[in-house]
């Protein structure tokens, strides 16, 4: 069917930098694979980290590798405000002016200042897959859940991410797929 896209659920998760995973984790250490995820060259990792703020934590939140440039941790505005932190939305990435926490591995634990955020709700299409849809990186859509059991929705402030190295899929936090009472392998419609 024209204008659809396999939407996927994004867990709280953890980003690290090399130096932060070395901190975390020891001297030279490197992520372990767990799982493939659907974005080429992303991974769920073995390893897992205490994520904690002000007034809670999450003992066991899973990092997604490869490692990044800056530490990131990402999750959903209810995991947020459970454990007493700021958490805005923004683009994966876009991390200036955001929340702060501690995050604990066996070797370490290290205080970010910035880097917690509810990621924005977002498309990740390849250039073709973009043309195929008539879409533009940075272009703003609506995306149309349906579900079986009467919470069907339309998401609005959808932002389109296209690159080479990504594959067609939207991904929404835990909070937006229990809002709709989405099932997994669901496929929303692109509304312009």
């Amino acid at each position: 069917m024209a204008n659809q896209v396999l939407v996927e659920i994004s867990a709280r998760h953890v980003h690290v930098s090399q130096e932060h995973l070395e901190i975390l984790f020891g001297k030279g250490y490197e992520l372990t694979c767990k799982k493939w995820l659907s974005q080429p060259g992303q991974f769920a990792c073995e390893e897992r980290v205490r994520v904690i703020g002000a007034k809670g934590e999450f003992p066991a939140v899973s990092i997604l590798g490869p490692v990044r440039p800056e530490t990131q941790v990402e999750l959903s505005l209810t995991d947020a405000r459970s454990i007493g932190v700021t958490a805005p939305v923004r683009e994966s990435g876009d991390l200036a002016g955001t929340g702060a926490c501690k995050i604990v591995g066996p070797c370490g634990e290290i205080e970010i200042d910035h880097g917690v955020i509810a990621a924005k709700r977002h498309i990740h299409a390849t250039p073709a897959d973009a043309e195929a849809l008539g879409l533009v990186n940075g272009e703003i859509v609506s995306v149309e859940i349906p579900t079986a059991n009467e919470r069907s929705l339309v998401f609005g402030d959808v932002v389109v991410r296209v690159s080479e190295k990504y594959a067609l899929a939207m991904h929404i936090d835990t909070d937006e797929a229990n809002a709709a009472g989405m099932a997994p392998n669901t496929m929303g419609t692109i509304i312009k």
